[in-house]
């Protein structure tokens, strides 16, 4: 049985959820306002920096994949 993504749609989704998490924690940030939303703000954020950081590293890794030796 075969996987049926590949990498790059893997670093794809990683781009497009890191986006999201992080426009999120953003948005609910106690500078725009009073928002009565029961997520914790450091750990979205955190959340969303770590899966940005994976995303740079996936795409390090096409980039080191691609390179001729």
């Amino acid at each position: 049985m075969q996987f049926p993504l590949s990498f790059a749609d893997l670093t794809l989704w990683l781009a497009i959820t890191s986006i999201i998490l992080l426009a999120t924690s953003e948005l609910i940030s106690p500078y725009y306002g009073r928002t009565n939303l029961l997520v914790e703000k450091k750990r979205l954020r955190s959340t969303a920096l770590t899966v940005g950081i994976i995303f740079i590293l996936s795409i390090l890794v096409q980039i080191y994949l691609m390179a001729p030796f």
